[in-house]
């Protein structure tokens, strides 16, 4: 794709304790772009990240916000689990009919490291929403769409990242 803007999506995807927020945050300044992280929006407004009618009222203000900024060439990290085929198409299809390049970063990670790495996040109070539970992330599984090769090609490759000296 040759973009006509010099702003970025980028669409991070994976399940829960995948990475998405870490590197989010690692990514932000380095394109640079505004990190929109949902839960964090969610937990801020005072409501439960579980809680799916406010779930989907909350992703569409953020898609809202993040049409006009990249309208306005600014770079934009979209920090939630995209976890549909049809959602990441509809964020691709919407940025690229702004001119907008857009890349997807695809956290995997085994089941028992996203359990654990949840486990460790209610335990230390990072996480607190409920618990997420091994039940949770069984369920999750089976629910999330991973990207597949021919559709990972419908991709701008991603920004090379600005390597770390010392």
């Amino acid at each position: 794709m040759n973009p006509k803007s010099s702003a970025r999506l980028v669409l991070i995807a994976g399940l829960p304790a995948s990475g998405k927020s870490t590197l989010a945050r690692r990514l932000a300044p380095r394109i640079p772009a505004i990190r929109l992280d949902k839960d964090q929006w969610t937990t801020e407004l005072g409501h439960d990240p579980w809680d799916d009618q406010f779930r989907v009222l909350i992703e569409g203000q953020l898609w809202t916000l993040t049409r006009e900024l990249l309208a306005q060439g600014q770079s934009v990290i979209l920090e939630w689990g995209h976890w549909a085929r049809v959602e990441r198409d509809e964020k691709r299809l919407g940025a690229r009919a702004l001119g907008v390049a857009v890349e997807l970063r695809y956290l995997d990670a085994p089941l028992e490291v996203l359990i654990d790495r949840a486990r460790r996040r209610n335990e230390s109070g990072e996480w607190s929403a409920s618990p997420m539970t091994r039940a949770h992330f069984e369920q999750w599984a089976t629910i999330f769409q991973p990207p597949s090769d021919e559709e990972l090609r419908l991709y701008d490759e991603p920004v090379p990242e600005v390597c770390r000296r010392g």
